[in-house]
């Protein structure tokens, strides 16, 4: 076997997981490509290795979300280890599952997963991968009810850690609707004729359907209608003033009075109203529940990642992103004393079983992603 054989082979091991970094350049010098020993085309092998276990790529949510991750995170992760973290940004999941097929494995790394259908679509794609735990001892102070769901998918080991949870509810310009005729209509303020023009939603299938079930009466996690849910729909769309397509976007539409009412992620509305702007947010009754993670994805550098997973699990540092992205961290509030300012976040449970919370059942929802989705993108865009 040639060494650049030997490399490739030592390199795709290393970056499933099955080599750590001491054991990597070990056998890389045994193999005759060491760094600085070998030169001609192994000089860039040995580059290319070394940026392997040097850089971490991240993707996430971007606004307020990524900077508080940047900030309280991977700035203090890379100046503790030397370890650079690349940050990207999307605009969804949707859009994120479209660039990962499309790529090499080890071009992403770990994303910021959005819900446990998202982890099943991704592992049962064959992207998902199996964290070490014992390199992730702050795992042991996540909530169990966090980590039950996602266990239940992958028995045999983690593709990802919890991280924050929140909600999709409802939020209003408090200087333009009452709040008392908000929590009376519910989902149903969405399809009011009065709010034509100042209406917005998120631009997401799964959003639409959900708070279209919510519209006619009916249990997003077993609907019997799916007529009814396409007219709850097309209802909206009516009045719409315009879907909205990331955290950044729905803050700014609030902020400038363009929209009054809107699907709304409740940390971006929390963050609005530390700026000093007057909106309204409810969770109605069966609202959009969501728990987020960071997943793990096919190719990475295992240990690294397992590393950074652990440093952003600790107190500290999960509890300064939790206060600066609004949402609050998955670590369990009666294993871990929260402060007031996770307190205050909306959605914070300090029982940590989120028993008030809906969530989307992956097999339901995922089972049904083929003509649901399709459907729901076509009335999206008017047809």
């Amino acid at each position: 076997m040639d060494s650049t054989t030997r490399y490739q082979r030592l390199r795709e091991r290393y970056l499933n997981g099955d080599l750590d970094r001491r054991s990597f350049f070990r056998l890389l010098g045994a193999a005759g490509v060491a760094a600085g020993v070998v030169g001609g085309p192994f000089g860039a092998l040995t580059k290319e290795a070394l940026a392997a276990v040097t850089a971490i790529r991240f993707d996430g949510w971007g606004g307020v979300v990524s900077e508080a991750l940047s900030k309280y995170a991977f700035k203090p992760y890379t100046a503790k280890t030397g370890i650079k973290v690349d940050e990207g940004t999307f605009g969804g999941t949707d859009e994120f599952f479209s660039k990962v097929k499309v790529s090499k494995p080890g071009t992403y790394n770990i994303y910021h997963s959005s819900g446990v259908f998202d982890y099943a679509r991704f592992v049962n794609a064959g992207f998902g991968t199996v964290i070490d735990e014992a390199n992730i001892p702050n795992l042991k102070l996540v909530m169990e009810s966090l980590i039950k769901p996602f266990r239940s998918i992958t028995p045999n080991g983690l593709s990802a850690v919890p991280y924050d949870y929140g909600t999709t509810g409802l939020a209003w310009n408090r200087k333009h609707v009452d709040d008392d005729y908000v929590h009376k209509m519910g989902a149903k303020i969405l399809v009011d004729p009065q709010w034509k023009g100042k209406i917005g939603s998120y631009q997401n299938w799964r959003t639409q359907i959900w708070f279209a079930a919510l519209i006619s009466d009916q249990n997003p996690n077993d609907i019997k209608d799916m007529n009814a849910v396409w007219d709850g729909m097309r209802r909206h769309r009516k009045l719409l003033l315009k879907y909205w397509s990331s955290g950044a976007e729905l803050m700014s539409l609030f902020a400038d009075g363009d929209m009054w009412i809107s699907t709304a992620w409740s940390g971006r509305i929390a963050s609005l109203r530390q700026q000093g702007h007057d909106i309204g947010f409810f969770n109605p009754k069966n609202g959009y529940g969501w728990m987020e993670t960071m997943f793990v994805l096919k190719g990475s550098p295992m240990r690294e990642c397992e590393e950074l997973l652990n440093f952003m699990l600790e107190p500290e540092t999960a509890i300064a992103v939790a206060i600066g992205q609004n949402y609050p961290p998955s670590l369990d509030p009666t294993k871990v004393p929260m402060p007031e300012a996770v307190k205050k976040i909306p959605t914070f449970d300090p029982t940590g079983k989120l028993a008030a919370l809906t969530f989307a059942k992956p097999d339901y929802w995922n089972g049904h992603e083929g003509d649901w989705a399709k459907k729901a993108n076509r009335i999206m865009k008017g047809f």
